[in-house]
């Protein structure tokens, strides 16, 4: 058994899962340098919902913030999430829109793409796999894992063997609600190890409370990689904190290999900013306790919040237990999808509807009419006929990949947006995001505008005519 290798994740998803992805890349920079010499397997830094944040909230370029973590960090590898034929947004979008955001994303400094399906449709992989191979970067093929009738070892086993076979440089199982348990990981990861040759990687939440127990018993069968946060931004609904597991395994055959002291160097500072988020009210302390419902239901930590907040618009806060109990049966109406973006969402806010209303399926959703249509892709089990002609009538759904029908984009994307091109890359903030990237444009150019005045009142000062 080799070391193992450390994802860092507190660049990303740590502060995706904690304060809704609000640090900006001002406050990342000052460390960059730092982590880039700790020597982590890789450093998570982009993709998810990093992208939408930049734009929508933080009015910063996350193109630029890509380039400046690359800059800093020379030595490590960078890792983003990317949803498959989703990429970054919410709708699947054309090949030719997920082929070239691929080929910018290794251009501006990406090496590792972790591409997933929600899913678990391995077809909305085949375009990224394909587009990450020819700009060599490296694939890192994603099993999402979450628990079901129809989910076991060996269908994940299954599935691990098909990404292999697609091309995959590596796979990583993907716990996003916190519901593999410890034993479960030793046996899943074993089984894997066993039928294929590439590495495995681990990524889990602490939401259940078991996440670093699960972590122990996944190295002790071999997993390659697991993701960590630093401890100010981890537990909770983050990831296990980096720190104690690096102690626990100093020594042992499982040894990581990093300097415990560099790392406490860097805690201080994020210890400082998570004083601040919490002063702020970004940190809401409740996403740092254990949730067990977690495992009783199955929904991830983020999902629950949704659900609270959808029953308070409604008035309707008293029928959360109710909403839990729900969620389950809508989850195997629509064929058992894995609880993550965007099926989570779909579930959770169905099963409102389904009890807000007082009658199932008496209000449907858009993207519940979606995932029955087979627009997101085939899901884990065949949708019943009944529960099919109920949420869609007579439609006939999509068997084919859904991105078969989606005609070429990128030429006719450019064209909608060049009067606001300064880059290549505004092509695809404009393709996922198209108003949330004109806002940020127009606050880009007249920010430039502002800046290019103040730079002629002090050159007109300086050297006056």
């Amino acid at each position: 058994m080799s070391k193992v290798g450390i994802t860092e994740t507190i660049l990303r998803d740590a502060h995706q899962s904690l304060i809704a992805t609000r640090m900006t890349t001002d406050e990342m920079m000052p460390v960059v340098s730092k982590l880039d010499d700790i020597g982590y397997h890789s450093l998570e830094c982009w993709g998810g919902a990093t992208f939408d944040s930049c734009l929508r909230f933080l009015n910063e370029d996350p193109w630029e913030r890509l380039r400046k973590i690359r800059a800093a960090a020379p030595k490590t590898k960078l890792q983003m999430l990317f949803r498959g034929q989703n990429i970054l947004g919410y709708r699947h979008y054309a090949d030719d829109i997920v082929e070239y955001f691929v080929q910018k994303s290794i251009a501006n400094g990406i090496d590792i793409l972790r591409i997933f399906d929600a899913l678990n449709d391995v077809r909305n992989l085949q375009t990224a796999i394909n587009a990450t191979k020819k700009e060599k970067g490296h694939v890192q093929a994603t099993i999402c894992y979450t628990i079901s009738p129809v989910h076991n070892i060996e269908s994940f086993v299954k599935m691990g063997k098909q990404l292999e076979e697609m091309g995959a440089d590596s796979i990583c199982v993907k716990d996003m609600a916190g519901l593999l348990k410890p034993y479960t990981a030793y046996d899943l990861i074993k089984a894997l190890k066993e039928t294929v040759k590439i590495p495995i990687q681990l990524h889990t939440h602490y939401t259940s409370g078991v996440a670093s127990m699960t972590y122990l018993k996944a190295i002790e069968a071999g997993v390659d990689v697991v993701d960590t946060a630093l401890s100010p931004f981890a537990l909770g609904t983050s990831q296990p904190p980096t720190e104690p597991l690096v102690a626990t395994l100093q020594g042992t055959e499982y040894d990581t290999g990093l300097d415990l002291d560099k790392i406490t160097e860097i805690t201080p500072y994020f210890d400082k900013l998570r004083t601040e988020v919490l002063e702020s009210g970004l940190l809401n302390p409740k996403l740092l306790k254990v949730d067990i419902n977690t495992l009783k239901y199955q929904v991830p930590g983020g999902m629950l919040s949704n659900l609270v907040s959808q029953l308070k618009q409604a008035g309707k806060e008293d029928k959360f237990e109710e909403v839990l109990q729900e969620v389950p049966r809508v989850r195997e109406d629509l064929g058992f999808p894995p609880l993550v973006t965007p099926s989570s969402q779909i579930v959770g806010t169905q099963a409102v509807l389904n009890v807000i209303s007082g009658e199932r399926y008496k209000m449907i959703s858009n993207e519940t009419k979606g995932i029955v249509r087979g627009e997101y892709g085939k899901t884990p089990v065949e949708i019943k006929p009944e529960i099919r002609k109920k949420i869609i009538g007579d439609e006939k759904p999509i068997t084919c990949r859904p991105a078969d029908q989606i005609k070429p984009e990128l030429e006719k994307t450019r064209e909608a947006c060049k009067e606001y091109m300064e880059q290549d890359e505004d092509v695809l903030s404009y393709a996922l995001f198209e108003q949330v990237a004109v806002k940020f444009f127009e606050q880009r150019k007249a920010k430039k505008y502002k800046m290019d005045v103040e730079l002629a009142n002090t050159e007109e000062k300086t050297h006056p005519v």
